[in-house]
């Protein structure tokens, strides 16, 4: 591996000539066209030409929508970096000048920053191939928001088709003032499960409700007997999180339905405890509905979504080391495992390393604004993912870049094409002063309400230390 110092300094010069206004564009152009699940055509023909322009050889149409994109440079690691695409069904209400222009489709969670980090990350690492060997490979993949791309992509034989990866990066977009890059050794965010519940009644006339076996009452009994469960049944010292999002049933007020339906998620950090928790609602749903007297068993369904992902400790602490260098220590630090989920894991074979971090983007002047003293309070005040009020600062497109950059490099900066390709590399960078460079200076047009903002935000303000702001709580994901 390279010393984090020397890698900070060789990303800092490939990515010197980064345009902002540029990547500004293409990520204006994203927004406003999101894509749902399986469906990012266009941002995957964006994706794809970028990496042709660049000298990828491209493949498109893996597990459904993705891109692959495979720069092979001479001999030594072969380095996935990954972007997912997709967009989620939120009407937007930003107020944005670059708004999306497709009804109730939103890119609500940043995925439009990683496909133009991923952009710029790849053009950068492509124009400087002479400072690094090994091969690269880009990966666009879709439908994360749905929980089967990653596992669609691996279904198409990612693993087979293309270089076997010695190394797994990814980032997210998060809430929290722009300009940190929180990392997690170990267990980063949580297990998914999405539990289906059919409830079976005895539909009839809402005027003889004697004669029914009511599915809605009793499913409304399910849902808060459900309520008990985390806060009752799984230990303090656990995580769990257990929400029906959707409850259905019925077609007319004075119809009593003969069916309801249930639609829930539940997330955990350890198998027990989703057992545990799993067990529950089975119990639950089976004690109310025999308790109602319905004629037959419900149908309870479990879809397993995404596992734990869980970074390598040993490679997050490498990764961590070089942000550290790029950016400054104050802006780097540990944040812990989330209740929120990813199927970027499932990218990476049996065995091999991955390291994801989040890069915080709420423009300055909104989490300023932001009511609460304690971060908590402040985070639960500022728009955050999935949110229609989403609109993460223009200032972090170059940051995302380098962060990406930085950790490719730390594993195939290490593998030079031979000496003269090591001169080169010390020349470029040898005008790079010092182990911490200062944050890219921020200026330039960010379009962030019809209000108007006159400019992007200031950087983050430094603090003591990641303790100092962060003792408090932790980003949500």
């Amino acid at each position: 591996m390279s010393e984090p110092a020397a890698t900070a300094r060789l990303a800092l010069a490939l990515t010197t000539g980064l345009k902002p206004d540029g990547l500004e564009d293409l990520y204006r152009d994203l927004h406003r066209h999101p894509e749902l699940a399986f469906q990012e055509h266009r941002t995957a023909a964006r994706l794809a030409g970028r990496l042709r322009a660049a000298g990828y050889e491209v493949t498109e149409g893996v597990g459904g929508t993705g891109v692959v994109g495979v720069l092979a440079n001479g001999q030594g690691p072969v380095v996935w970096l990954r972007g997912d695409m997709d967009a989620l069904p939120v009407p937007e209400a930003t107020g944005l000048a670059y708004a999306s222009t497709v009804d109730g489709v939103m890119h609500a969670c940043g995925h439009d920053l990683h496909v133009t980090w991923l952009i710029g990350a790849a053009e950068a690492l492509a124009a400087g191939r002479e400072s690094w060997s090994g091969t690269l490979v880009v990966v666009g993949q879709p439908a994360e928001e749905s929980g089967g791309g990653a596992s669609a992509m691996v279904a198409d034989g990612v693993h087979e088709r293309f270089p076997r990866p010695d190394v797994l990066f990814g980032q997210h977009a998060a809430p929290g003032p722009a300009g940190l890059y929180p990392h997690t050794p170990g267990l980063i965010m949580s297990a998914s499960d999405d539990i289906d519940v059919v409830v079976h009644g005895i539909g009839g006339h809402g005027s003889r409700p004697e004669s029914t076996v009511d599915p809605l009452v009793t499913g409304a009994y399910i849902v808060t007997r459900l309520q008990s469960v985390v806060s009752r049944e799984v230990a303090a010292a656990h995580s769990a999180v257990l929400t029906v999002g959707q409850f259905h049933a019925g077609t007319q007020a004075n119809i009593i339905p003969a069916e309801a339906r249930l639609a829930l998620n539940l997330r955990t950090q350890d198998p027990q405890v989703r057992e545990r928790v799993l067990a529950a609602v089975h119990r639950i749903v089976d004690g109310e509905c025999h308790a109602a007297g319905c004629p037959r068993p419900p149908l309870v369904t479990v879809s397993p979504g995404y596992p734990n992902t869980v970074n390598d400790a040993s490679l997050d602490e490498e990764i961590a080391a070089v942000h550290r260098e790029l950016f400054g220590a104050h802006t780097v630090f540990v944040l812990g495992p989330a209740m929120g989920s990813e199927d970027f894991s499932l990218l990476a074979p049996q065995g091999v390393p991955y390291d994801y971090w989040y890069v915080t983007t709420t423009p300055a002047e909104v989490w300023e604004a932001a009511e609460g003293e304690a971060l908590l309070e402040r985070l639960g005040n500022v728009p955050g993912n999935h949110s229609p009020l989403f609109a993460p600062d223009l200032s972090v497109l170059v940051p995302g870049v380098r962060t990406l950059v930085s950790a490719a490099l730390s594993r195939l900066g290490q593998q030079r094409a031979g000496p003269g390709a090591l001169v080169c590399s010390a020349a470029v960078v040898s005008d790079f002063d010092g182990p911490h460079p200062a944050p890219p200076e921020k200026k330039g047009r960010n379009e962030h309400r019809d209000a108007g903002v006159p400019g992007r935000s200031a950087p983050a303000p430094a603090v003591d230390g990641p303790l100092d702001l962060f003792e408090q709580g932790r980003l949500p994901a």
